[in-house]
């Protein structure tokens, strides 16, 4: 894989502006940790050399002083909202990151249900935490937020949400996802804080858009993709040209709580720290990026399978057509088209020269591209798989991994006994039975041993291919674009 960030300079420098933010306050400091906490994979595939975990592995550093409030919508709770990357429902997701921190010597503090309204999906799920001895708030939607600057401001705003106590003199806010209200959550603790004495200040930790590149830079429009659904718009920091003549980037929604904010710390200081938005973060990683090229291909083609992903969750129900409108212009101002991506390209080629409907294309990391179709034992992802395996291993195309011998039983076990339509092989029933081959077959080792190689490599689909199929791409590292089209039963 090619590199375009630097991540062990972003560890030091990124943790030392962090120490330097809470060192500005008095007793206590929230930061708003926007995006993934880690399991950041967006941020691993739009800057190459990036780690998904990179800011739980800065956290660390500063473990002793920090505890962490997880924020999860009453919205996404009742829409059972799911985290596309992992397959799982935000409300699970909030089990797993406290797990996943506590595991790891973390402080979590509790769990504050948002945007509440009386949803019963939403008691429900605090009587579930509770159950498990798990603190719960509820933090209320408040009418007019952001603007009604006067109602939020007051009891009948921040004042009636729970008060959440900490000890630790860092509070990191997270979310299993974008618009789950982390910014608000913090606001109503500085206001509530306030009330009993304690000084407390604010700063945000928001990856994307990183607000030293250029509006038009490709990872920027990336971030923009990759919230189609929230909507939000990057846009010029308009307070921070004013207060210091430069331009820096940022986001709609920071840009709009900006007078919220600066109005709460009127309030609590006399007058507010911050002249802009840009000036609540504390984002380095654009200091990092060591080869701009490599980032930029990297979020082109980030781009645009954001924007299959969008037209297969339209056909699912799962997206709305202005979502896939937006990710459409996008591509149209990043300069691209589908076409950008050479394995959709060549997966429609194989498509219209063999006359099958299911035809998939690779692009391995040396930037060779492989093709194959469905055929009576495979689906076109299973054979996929194995041609990119042979080729990775030295094996001629033309040697069977796995015998015919050993697919009939399997195939008679998924149709006769487990009842199925397919009975051609999915990916990781090919794996799994290459992987019992390779104990007597001296090629079907050679072929397991390339596995980690295939991470970073493309694929696309003129399909929608199964879930399993999906998550063996995912767990092998691989990126997965598919057509709109959904498969018709013994086609793959």
């Amino acid at each position: 894989m090619k590199y375009g960030y630097d991540n062990a300079k972003y560890l030091k420098i990124q943790s030392e502006h962090i120490k330097e933010r809470i060192a500005q306050f008095g007793d206590k400091l929230y930061m708003e940790f926007g995006g993934k906490l880690f399991d950041d994979f967006h941020a691993s595939r739009v800057l190459p050399g990036f780690e998904p975990d990179s800011k739980l592995k800065m956290l660390m550093h500063l473990k002793d002083d920090a505890e962490i409030i997880i924020v999860i919508s009453a919205v996404d709770i009742e829409k059972n909202k799911v985290r596309n990357d992992l397959g799982i429902t935000y409300d699970m997701d909030v089990l797993r990151l406290r797990e996943e921190f506590m595991a790891r010597g973390l402080s979590v503090n509790s769990i504050v249900i948002t945007h509440f309204n009386g949803q019963s999906s939403a008691e429900a799920y605090r009587k579930r935490l509770e159950r498990m001895r798990i603190k719960v708030y509820y933090h209320h939607t408040i009418e007019g937020y952001p603007n009604n600057i006067a109602l939020i401001d007051s009891e009948e705003g921040f004042g009636r949400n729970d008060y959440v106590e900490t000890t630790k003199p860092l509070v990191v806010v997270t979310a299993p996802g974008p618009g789950s209200g982390k910014m608000a959550v913090c606001l109503s603790q500085l206001y509530q804080e306030n009330k009993r004495g304690i000084k407390a200040g604010y700063a945000k930790f928001e990856t994307f858009p990183i607000w030293n590149l250029p509006l038009s830079h490709p990872v920027n429009i990336a971030y923009e993709a990759a919230t189609a659904d929230l909507d939000d718009v990057n846009m010029i920091d308009p307070f921070h040209l004013d207060a210091y003549g430069k331009t820096a980037v940022n986001y709609n929604r920071d840009v709009e709580i900006f007078p919220v904010m600066n109005a709460l710390f009127d309030d609590i200081y006399g007058s507010s720290p911050y002249k802009s938005p840009t000036d609540m973060g504390v984002n380095m990683v654009g200091y990092c990026i060591s080869d701009d090229e490599v980032c930029r291909e990297a979020s082109l083609q980030e781009i645009v399978r954001r924007y299959y992903t969008a037209l297969c969750n339209f056909a699912d129900g799962k997206a709305t057509e202005a979502e896939v409108n937006k990710l459409s212009l996008l591509m149209k101002k990043a300069g691209i088209t589908t076409a950008y991506r050479k394995t959709t390209v060549a997966a429609h080629e194989r498509m219209e020269k063999s006359g099958c409907v299911a035809a998939a294309a690779i692009e391995l990391e040396d930037g060779t591209i492989l093709t194959a179709e469905s055929s009576p034992l495979l689906g076109p992802s299973a054979a996929l798989l194995l041609n990119a395996l042979k080729h990775l291993a030295g094996i001629a195309h033309n040697v069977k991994l796995i015998p015919q011998t050993m697919i009939a039983p399997i195939q008679k076990t998924k149709v006769t006994y487990l009842h199925g339509h397919n009975p051609r092989l999915h990916t990781d029933e090919v794996l799994v039975a290459i992987s019992i081959m390779s104990l007597m077959d001296e090629n079907c080792k050679m072929a397991i041993d390339q596995l980690p190689k295939l991470e970073g490599a493309q694929i696309h689909s003129t399909v929608m291919l199964s879930e399993v199929d999906r998550k063996t791409f995912s767990k092998l590292g691989i990126g997965l674009t598919c057509d709109p089209v959904r498969k018709k039963d013994g086609q793959e």
